[in-house]
């Protein structure tokens, strides 16, 4: 299967896709700090500024949303004012990446370094009211979480691991035992999403290409190829029958192919399911 070219070259880190309902699809737009809006032809209507670097976001219950700035998280008003919450470290090796919420409505993002050769980083759970706790350490750049319907099941990735990793989640919303789903040994998975059956959509970094992995056996399943833009960085379901999947790309470090940073679009023939709020 390939994706089709949704919008022109509208980011130059494309990260963290979200599609929600009466807000359309948003892409990060990671070292330019802000949230950039899309309607349905591709075309970019409103700009969200955040702060120097943004990889993940997500809606409030309240109205507005959650994201990560550089070193901290953001809560951001329905009217665009941003409320810094603090920073969570000082050192300027490390920022935050990728992150999403969990079905209590708390916010993860992990943190990484910028080079994302040296397992510093750090992921964090920021809690409805304020509270950050830190829930897993060593890693190099976390990437991808999403979670079972039942809440059950906590799926992650650390890219630097080549690994996608399942958590059983304790009735209290904890982590705790941890397998391998899939080894992706020789590929760099990236930004994660899951449909409404269960499998895992995974972007493959440097690949060009978003895979389907089965979330029992790890097996691949589907495959589809992003034609012209090799750094595939996220993927999120989307539209109105959420039968879509957008595809963010990146022109870091000037590659990605002559379409990086452009979002694409598949129909898999499956629909997903929204993100979990921020309950905020």
């Amino acid at each position: 299967m390939k994706a089709e070219q949704f919008s022109d070259v509208v980011t130059g880190h494309g990260e963290g896709p979200v599609w929600w309902p009466d807000a359309g699809l948003r892409v990060c737009d990671g070292f330019a700090g802000r949230i950039r809006s899309l309607d349905e032809t591709g075309r970019v209507v409103a700009d969200q500024h955040v702060g120097t670097f943004v990889g993940a976001f997500r809606p409030r219950e309240s109205g507005g949303l959650v994201a990560s700035n550089e070193r901290s998280f953001v809560l951001i008003d329905e009217a665009g004012s941003v409320q810094d919450l603090g920073e969570l470290w000082s050192s300027t090796r490390l920022r935050m990446n990728d992150g999403g919420c969990d079905p209590q409505g708390r916010f993860y993002c992990g943190s990484m370094t910028f080079s994302g050769d040296s397992p510093e980083g750090v992921l964090y759970r920021l809690s409805p009211d304020g509270q950050v706790e830190a829930v897993l350490d060593n890693l190099f750049i976390p990437n991808g979480l999403v979670y079972s319907a039942d809440g059950a099941l906590a799926y992650f990735i650390d890219t630097g691991t080549h690994a996608v990793r399942v958590y059983e989640v304790d009735e209290d919303g904890s982590w705790g035992a941890m397998r391998i789903v899939a080894d992706l040994a020789g590929r760099s998975p990236d930004g994660m999403t899951i449909d409404a059956a269960g499998n895992l959509w995974v972007a493959l970094w440097g690949a060009g290409r978003v895979v389907c992995l089965d979330p029992v056996s790890g097996r691949e399943v589907e495959s589809i190829e992003v034609d012209a833009a090799t750094q595939t960085s996220a993927c999120a379901f989307g539209g109105a029958d959420l039968d879509q999947l957008f595809i963010t790309t990146s022109a870091q470090d000037g590659a990605g192919g002559p379409h990086g940073g452009a979002v694409f679009v598949a129909s898999p023939g499956v629909r997903g399911r929204l993100p979990e709020p921020f309950a905020g």
